[in-house]
């Protein structure tokens, strides 16, 4: 029998971390470490995407998704490059990321080799967490398990470096010596709570107040029936930053939708309204959502301290796990008999979601977007997954989806960058391949990286217990978000050549994959392409039609904002007449009762 190598036993101890898929390309520079999933029989399982940064996307959407560490490969030079952008959309983000690459022979280093890059220098800040070289195999599990410890600690991507001919050794382990040093797996984590004086201070703060407000993120995921329960002692409302679209459901009549540059009026009232606030799980950093400074007394709860007391000038900034600090907190707290605070905000936010349905019918060319995101919100089973990319596609995913019951939603939140979408959707699958996923891209974010990855999902979709997964292309062949933003930030109109894009027929690309494709160019029939998508046994392309005329501004644009939007139009804009026709119209929507009919 042939001696374990180093790559073997790299895939050995990934297995006893209950690591199930590895997202990757190969490349030389791991030839070692593919020819030991061989080897293994594919365990873990290699997904190959198309493209390294991918790969890293995959694994962020897997990771996010499915709540457990995701892991990335790739192989030395351009390879380990390609997978920056998605490393550090794991470490805005704070998803726990493995990144293992491949690097030229130990022989080679110093000698100007091919792809020989400094890659200990390359990915000191993205994978600022840990990042290791392995240079001799007794280094391997250490170094691999402190990657993943760390990673899950910190919630941060980490890399572990493996020079090519490193692969190929012989495993030795470590042995009880000077200078050797022994790892270990597994690790327990504790439940973070402060002490009972923090609590009863923060109990009597939060229940001094009127109208309170809360503030929830990401980490606050797994605290849903504590939130609850505070909101209903205190007779607060509850926005959510972006990341934490899913941490409560939109049915709750005081939850009052997404807060910031892509939220909704009831957050926006609810913010400027308080005189408490709780932020839970969330580092927010838009200042100028938040209340005016002294306005309202402050409590924050996060795990990590090193994000406690920024944004806001807190009183009290709590160190702990949401759900057992909020545990902790709710015998303490006081009833707050004033419930009249609570019935503004239900209003509110009933006017609101009012508003949106009118907005979503307005009469557009061919088809209103936001209609698009209303119909699916309808339809969404309840145990979707949802991914949407940066631009517009965000912008409707934060204001018109209804997310309810067991539903999951994510995008790039902090570092917003193009592309991730159909990734995250592919590693939702993997993470979860008995639930259906939703991706909303605009055709901008589908010609950078989205069609590549169709061919991803052909490879993949019969391994899926439920094979759906329905991509819904924004095809109006404009970067819409940034045409909306030179509007709007720059007074200046739309400057075609980098604006417009080539015309792709993405329903056909989809049905040469063997997927199913369904073009809508008329509102009429995005019901039944829903109904169809949801119904189908394969993954479905929607290419709709919509409209870039409508738009996205959000409810509590300034007047500044709007001024410059009204001169980029003066000063020749070639959508202009499109632009004021649905300008009117979507603002009539949204004030006043009935209209837009």
């Amino acid at each position: 029998m042939a001696a374990q190598t180093v790559s073997d036993h790299l895939l050995e101890r990934l297995r006893e971390w209950g690591v199930e898929h590895v997202f990757a390309f190969p490349g030389d520079g791991i030839n070692g470490i593919l020819a030991a999933f061989g080897r293994a029989d594919n365990s873990p399982q290699f997904v190959q995407s198309r493209h390294e940064e991918m790969s890293a996307f995959e694994a962020v959407g897997y990771a996010k998704f499915g709540g457990r560490l995701g892991v990335c490969m790739a192989t030395s030079g351009p390879g380990a490059i390609h997978l920056l952008n998605g490393l550090y959309d794991a470490k805005l983000d704070h998803v726990p990321v493995v990144a293992i690459v491949g690097q030229t022979a130990r022989s080679g280093m110093g000698g100007a080799y091919q792809q020989e890059v400094d890659l200990l220098s390359l990915f000191k800040d993205v994978a600022s967490e840990f990042v290791q070289m392995v240079t001799v195999p007794e280094q391997l599990p250490n170094v691999l398990d402190r990657a993943v410890r760390i990673a899950l600690a910190e919630r941060a991507p980490t890399a572990v470096i493996i020079p090519s001919d490193v692969q190929e050794l012989a495993y030795s382990a470590p042995t009880h010596a000077m200078k050797m040093v022994p790892s270990s797996l597994g690790v327990r984590w504790p439940e973070v709570a402060p002490g009972d004086e923090a609590v009863r201070e923060a109990a009597d703060l939060l229940s001094s107040g009127t109208k309170p407000a809360i503030l929830i993120g990401q980490g606050a995921r797994g605290a849903r029936a504590e939130i609850e329960e505070v909101a209903e002692v205190l007779g607060a409302g509850v926005a959510k930053a972006l990341l934490g679209k899913d941490v409560l459901s939109d049915e709750l009549p005081w939850v009052t939708g997404s807060i910031g540059l892509l939220g909704t009026r009831p957050s926006y009232e609810l913010m400027a309204g308080c005189d408490t606030l709780l932020t839970v799980g969330s580092n927010f950093p838009y200042t100028q959502f938040m209340p005016a400074f002294g306005q309202a007394r402050a409590v924050q709860i996060d795990l990590d301290g090193k994000f406690i007391g920024m944004r806001y000038p807190y009183e009290l900034n709590l160190v702990g796990d949401a759900a057992t600090t909020l545990r902790a907190l709710i015998p303490h707290l006081r009833r707050n008999e004033n419930r009249g605070w609570r019935e503004t905000i239900e209003s509110n936010v009933a006017d609101w979601w009012a508003a949106m349905e009118r907005e979503a019918l307005v009469e557009a060319d061919p088809v209103n977007p936001q209609l698009l995101f209303h119909e699916a919100s309808k339809q969404l089973p309840s145990d979707a997954m949802v991914a949407a990319d940066s631009g517009s596609s965000a912008n409707w995913y934060a204001r018109q989806l209804k997310f309810r019951s067991q539903m999951r939603g994510s995008l790039s939140g902090t570092l917003a960058t193009m592309g991730p979408a159909v990734p995250y959707g592919i590693g939702a699958k993997f993470a979860h391949p008995d639930r259906p996923a939703v991706v909303f891209a605009g055709d901008g974010a589908m010609q950078m990286n989205g069609l590549a990855e169709l061919i991803t999902v052909k490879h993949y979709w019969h391994q899926w217990s439920d094979p759906r997964l329905v991509v819904a292309v924004l095809h109006n062949n404009d970067l819409n978000q940034v045409t909306w933003e030179m509007r709007a930030m720059e007074g200046a109109p739309k400057f075609v050549e980098s604006q417009t894009l080539p015309e792709v027929d993405y329903a056909g690309f989809a049905e040469s994959l063997g997927l199913q494709a369904i073009r809508v160019t008329s509102p009429d029939q995005l019901v039944d392409a829903w109904r169809q998508a949801f119904a189908a046994t394969r993954p479905t392309v929607l290419d709709v039609h919509v409209d870039p005329d409508v738009p996205p501004v959000p409810p509590h644009a300034s007047w500044t904002e709007m001024k410059s939007t009204a001169k980029s139009i003066l000063k020749g804009d070639e959508d202009r007449w499109g632009v004021i026709k649905e300008g009117v119209r979507t603002k009539v929507a949204e004030v006043m009762p009935g209209g837009g009919d």
